[in-house]
């Protein structure tokens, strides 16, 4: 509930700042998706690259992560701060 309220209070701030927030969300959503999607389709091709593709696809996804988890901090210190 004190999420939802920290959030709220967010959008009536400004507004800016929580729809930053939530673009960085859904881009980390696809960026993730198209990385696995991308690594299914390369361990299909060649399967006897898939422990090399797989350890990639980890790293790759653990860096989107990361930004999108730095953009939301960002985002939330704007409102906060």
């Amino acid at each position: 509930m004190e999420l939802l309220t920290i959030l709220l209070q967010a959008v009536a701030a400004g507004g800016y700042a929580g729809i930053g927030a939530g673009v960085a969300a859904i881009g980390a959503g696809i960026g993730i998706g198209k990385i696995g999607g991308s690594a299914l389709e390369s361990m299909a091709r060649q399967p006897e690259a898939t422990q090399s593709i797989q350890s990639n696809m980890i790293v790759a996804a653990a860096l989107v992560e990361g930004v999108a988890l730095f953009a939301v901090i960002v985002c939330l210190l704007v409102v906060l701060g």
